[in-house]
């Protein structure tokens, strides 16, 4: 059985949405997700999904290796970061090399970087009159949005789309893809 063990800092839609896709998996479970925000909603969401979740702060996370431990614990065949604000930390990335995945919801290497999620990456995309944006799933490395590509897939942008046009056709391709390469990577592991 493969294991995931998922990290989301907010409302955690890509979370249910990986929880969901895997739910009736004989080979693949969602073991665990972690936030660093004990009021995210993703909290609530695998609590209704009987996923066993909880909140960690920034020493446990980043200056001790209390977080660490815990996913030692969970064996996680690939952690999954869906929405997760904080840069990781690369004493976790060495216990678990390439077993870190993100999704960020431009086409890396533009739009990425500190500061760059959610609404900003949108806002930045109207602001420039790009054509087309999409999602990047890629391997964690030390710095935000720098690590290997893994997959990419794109939608135009209207000269009438906002932000939240955006967004919404972000949401639908992060829907669409994300468990599929996430399954895709795991068949892919020996």
């Amino acid at each position: 059985m493969k294991r995931i063990v998922i990290f989301a800092s907010g409302s955690g839609t890509n979370a249910e949405n990986l929880i969901k896709f895997f739910q009736n998996n004989i080979h693949v479970e969602v073991t665990q997700v972690m936030t660093n925000n004990s009021h995210a909603k993703v909290l609530d969401k695998a609590k209704d999904l009987n996923i066993s979740a909880f909140s960690f702060n920034r020493q446990a996370f980043s200056r001790s290796n209390d977080v660490l431990n815990i996913l030692k614990t969970f064996q996680p065949d690939l952690i999954v970061l869906a929405g997760f604000l904080w840069k990781f930390p690369e004493h976790i990335l060495a216990e678990f090399p390439n077993k870190v995945i993100n999704i960020h919801p431009a086409l890396l290497p533009n739009y990425g970087g500190k500061g760059m999620f959610g609404m900003h990456v949108h806002h930045a995309i109207i602001a420039n009159k790009e054509l087309e944006t999409g999602i990047s799933i890629h391997y964690v490395n030390e710095n935000y949005d720098e690590g290997a590509l893994i997959f990419q897939a794109t939608c135009p942008v209207l000269a009438t789309d906002t932000a939240e046009h955006v967004a919404a056709k972000i949401h639908a391709l992060e829907m669409e893809h994300f468990p599929k390469v996430v399954e895709s990577i795991l068949n892919s592991q020996s």
